[in-house]
This record gives C-alpha cells, sequence and structure tokens, in this order.
C-alpha cells in the first residue's frame, strides 16, 4: 500500500524536522568531539535491531537486542558523559539569557565587540611579525573556569600592549593560553586539552593541537600565532582556518557572539 502524503499534518512535518536538525546537531557534536566512529556503530546497531526484530521477526536474537537496547541507555551517558555535559551546561550558560535579551531589544554589540576586538588582532599582527608564537582562547556559552584555574588569574581590560607583553619569549605567561571572557582577559598561562585527531597536518604544532582540541570539548573560538611561521590560524568547533589575513581574522571574531 503507497504511503500518502497527504495524512501528514503540520505536527507531524514539525516533528520530522525536529528529529532532522537533532540527529544533525549530535552527528556535529560527534564529529567536533572525534566520537563519529562510536555514532555511526550505534546507528548500524540500530538498524540491524529493526531489521531483525520488525523485519525478519526473529525473537530469540530480536529478545537478545531488545535486551541490550534496554541497558544501552545507561552506557550510552557513560560513553558520552562529557559531550552531555557540554550540551547542559551550554543551555544554563548566561550568555543563552543575554542572547534572548539582545533578541527582543536589538543588537547593539557590533560597536562594543569591535572595541574588544581590534587590540587582539593588532597584537596577534605585531606578534605574527615577530614570529612570536601565542595562544588565545575566547570564551563562548561553554564555560572556561576549570581550564582558567591551570593558570593565573588576571582579569584586566583588553589590552595590545598586555597581550603581547604576556606572550613576549621571556614571560614566564608566553608558553600557556590566554583566555577571554566577557570583553576582560580572564587568565594566562592556561593548560588546554591537547586533540589527539591523527589527521591534523605534521607541520603544526602543540599549540596548534591545544587550540583544536579546546574547539573540540568547549565551543571557545582559540586563535593561534605560530612561532614558526608567523602564521594566524583560528581553530572553532573542531576545524582550524589556518593562514587568515587581518581582515579575515577581524571578520571571524566580529561574525562570531560577543567576547
Amino acid at each position: 500500500m503507497p504511503f500518502d502524503i497527504s495524512i501528514l499534518s503540520v505536527k507531524d512535518i514539525i516533528d520530522i524536522l525536529l528529529v532532522a536538525f537533532l540527529l544533525y546537531k549530535t552527528y556535529k557534536l560527534m564529529k567536533s568531539s572525534g566520537s563519529i566512529n562510536v555514532f555511526t556503530g550505534i546507528l548500524v546497531f540500530i538498524v540491524i535491531w529493526v531489521i531483525v526484530s520488525q523485519v525478519l521477526q526473529m525473537r530469540l536474537l530480536g529478545s537478545i537486542f531488545d535486551k541490550l537496547v534496554s541497558v544501552g541507555v545507561i552506557a550510552l551517558i557513560v560513553i558520552f558523559q562529557d559531550e552531555i555535559r557540554h550540551f547542559l551546561l551550554s543551555l544554563g550558560s548566561r550568555h543563552r539569557t543575554s542572547s534572548l535579551l539582545r533578541f527582543f531589544k536589538g543588537s547593539q554589540k557590533n560597536d562594543n565587540s569591535k572595541e574588544a576586538i581590534m587590540p587582539i588582532v593588532m597584537a596577534c599582527l605585531n606578534m605574527s611579525k615577530g614570529k612570536v608564537g601565542a595562544l588565545i582562547v575566547i570564551e563562548k556559552n561553554f564555560p572556561l573556569d576549570d581550564i582558567a584555574r591551570t593558570g593565573d588569574i588576571i582579569d584586566a581590560n583588553i589590552n595590545q600592549r598586555l597581550i603581547e607583553n604576556i606572550f613576549f619569549k621571556n614571560s614566564p605567561l608566553h608558553d600557556g593560553a590566554m583566555i577571554i571572557s566577557n570583553k576582560r582577559i580572564k587568565a594566562a598561562g592556561c593548560i588546554l586539552p591537547v586533540s589527539h585527531n591523527l589527521n591534523i597536518p605534521k607541520e603544526l604544532g602543540l599549540r596548534h593541537r591545544a587550540a583544536l582540541g579546546v574547539s573540540q570539548e568547549t565551543d571557545a573560538m582559540a586563535i593561534i600565532v605560530s612561532e614558526e611561521t608567523g602564521g594566524i590560524s583560528i581553530a572553532y568547533q573542531g576545524e582550524f582556518y589556518l593562514k587568515l589575513t587581518a581582515e579575515e581574522l577581524e571578520r571571524m571574531l566580529t561574525s562570531e557572539d560577543e567576547l
């Protein structure tokens, strides 16, 4: 019997679109966290379970799969506990509330954000010319308090000269990462989680791996200035944007949420 699409109501269409959206977001989350193979394995298992239980109606094998599925939720919570924690912290973040308020009041962030962004851009350009290595992490919705505590708390206004002094080669904080939150330099000399992605190009060093790692585990944007080449790059949502010009760097920073 052919499926009659006319029986679909508006609610059914919204339901299908929401499920598709959730699957897409789950896929992106798994891909950025390096768990895409686990996600694919779960989908394959579900397909096999449906075929065995519903299509072939194998009662013995189907009952075994049913038991596995019944305890599978607990297993998934254990496997994806970091991703679940990331999602819940993101939902409860203070930035969600401020974004909602900006939506109703109208956005006035462009000028204010530019005042905070330009010192970062100019500092990165100067450090690039001098081949001074730097790693700057800009907090978004996911709080970086745990990472900030691994370094020295500064809590200072964003200032070009201060950024350059912190990453000066003889500075005791130059090897770690700087955390920027709420238009302020929150901490410096911080330790970031390192990505173990095997697809990272060999010419990219530890700073790039650390930047990619924090972009995979959080929604932060990490700016890298290479000590070897002076190139400016960004790691965001588990992806690299390499060899950026000043205009590209500014555009990427201003196109995202406020600092």
